[in-house]
């Protein structure tokens, strides 16, 4: 949603037409005198109601761009996925060769996940301009990894992207901790921080099947800081490498660079991830994680 841009803000009234060649100047300049008085009442109350729908846009704008992460884009809604069967099949055989490490994550952001991190979302993009991907819970004992959970999921409209900037669509290639919960609803038992509260409500003008995107969210630490609500908008590295990248609830399509996926998987997350335990998504295209 970064970049969501409020049509009209900032816009206090249209140009008039130009006058017609065919008008007479002087019947023209009559009408202007004969309306002069109520012209100029006019135009204060015009002026009072710009200024007062430019503050109201304004605030808005404001909350748009700290839920600028994600967005409005089409679709329905996302549900868990029914081919986890099938990926827990192929991530056994691959743990068989070696059950140290992250199945489909090469050895470039294998040793990113810190050695202290117990637990792992792999987000595992269908392709570098895709925006269909497949969310994958795992967890540590000792020095072997399993896999709990598997959901269907979406990343950015536009795909992957390793220099992520605001507005482009698509979402961070990268290793990233996940610190900080939050939603419009109330807690539904998380373990990591979260904040409940209305502010995570989509802007109305966003389409109706987005409504309940931010229902969940757990942000994901891309340009932001760590211990705060996942709606505070510092950008450590710049506004223009955009922020505001979640995990959050799926409406059946890409987002503007967040990751979603079904509410029932963003609840298993948010009772499993544990800060004891370290938690981190290690999140890009299937090409650039196995690199």
């Amino acid at each position: 949603m970064e970049g969501m841009r409020i049509p009209g803000a900032g816009r206090t009234s249209d140009k008039a037409a130009p006058s017609s060649a065919a008008i007479g100047e002087g019947r023209a300049a009559g009408a202007a005198r004969g309306g002069a008085g109520a012209m100029d009442g006019g135009r204060a109350s015009a002026r009072s109601k710009a200024k007062a729908a430019l503050m109201a846009g304004a605030a808005v704008t404001a909350l748009a761009v700290v839920l600028s992460g994600c967005g409005a884009e089409d679709g329905g809604s996302g549900s868990e996925s029914s081919r986890s069967g099938g990926d827990k099949s192929s991530a056994k055989a691959e743990r068989v060769q070696d059950p140290t490490k992250i199945p489909g994550v090469g050895g470039t952001y294998q040793s990113k996940i810190p050695a202290k991190s117990d637990q792992v979302v792999a987000v595992e993009g269908r392709g570098k301009d895709s925006a269909d991907a497949t969310v994958r819970l795992y967890s540590r004992q000792g020095k072997k990894w399993s896999q709990e959970r598997s959901w269907s999921a979406h990343n950015g409209k536009k795909g992957w992207t390793h220099s992520h900037h605001q507005g482009d669509k698509r979402s961070p290639v990268g290793v990233f901790t996940l610190s900080d919960a939050g939603g419009v609803l109330s807690d539904p038992g998380a373990k990591l921080p979260y904040a409940h509260t209305a502010a995570f409500t989509p802007p109305t003008y966003w389409p109706k099947k987005t409504r309940h995107d931010f229902d969940h969210v757990i942000a994901i630490d891309y340009n932001r800081v760590k211990g705060t609500s996942p709606l505070d908008p510092t950008r450590p590295q710049g506004q223009a490498k955009g922020g505001s990248i979640w995990l959050h609830m799926d409406h059946g399509s890409g987002t503007s660079g967040c990751v979603s996926l079904s509410k029932s998987g963003m609840t298993t997350l948010l009772r499993t991830l544990d800060p004891a335990k370290h938690p981190v998504v290690v999140m890009g295209d299937k090409a650039s994680l196995t690199g």
